[in-house]
């Protein structure tokens, strides 16, 4: 499903045609999309209960769960971009295709280093 979503991201950076301008808050919503779906299955796997908080809570407790820091501060940090990005507000542009890009990647990384640092399943 990961692949499968980010490619549908990729698609709308590629061929934002026809999208009536809502393509670059589609595709920071499906990215972020993927990086839920592996917080849920990270959840899921070490402690299920909290998969039932507000992500707002699972962000916090994540420190708590993963000892690499620093895959802590970046998962918590593209969740808040990909965040607003999604949000329309009419005094702010959408984010870029290259922001969109770079994001995108990010989550590839960011969604492997989850699974690879609590021995989960390939999805």
């Amino acid at each position: 499903m990961t692949a499968e979503l980010l490619g549908h991201a990729r698609a709308l950076i590629e061929r934002p045609q026809g999208s009536g301008g809502v393509w670059p808050r589609a595709a920071a919503l499906l990215t972020r999309q993927v990086l839920e779906e592996a917080l849920d299955r990270l959840w899921l796997a070490i402690y299920p209960g909290v998969g039932q908080a507000s992500r707002a809570t699972q962000l916090a407790c994540l420190g708590l769960m993963i000892t690499d820091a620093r895959l802590v501060a970046d998962v918590r940090s593209a969740w808040a971009s990909l965040s607003r990005a999604c949000h329309h507000h009419h005094y702010e542009l959408g984010p870029t295709a290259a922001e969109l890009e770079r994001w995108i990647l990010q989550t590839e990384h960011l969604v492997e280093a989850l699974r690879v640092s609590n021995s989960l399943p390939e999805t």
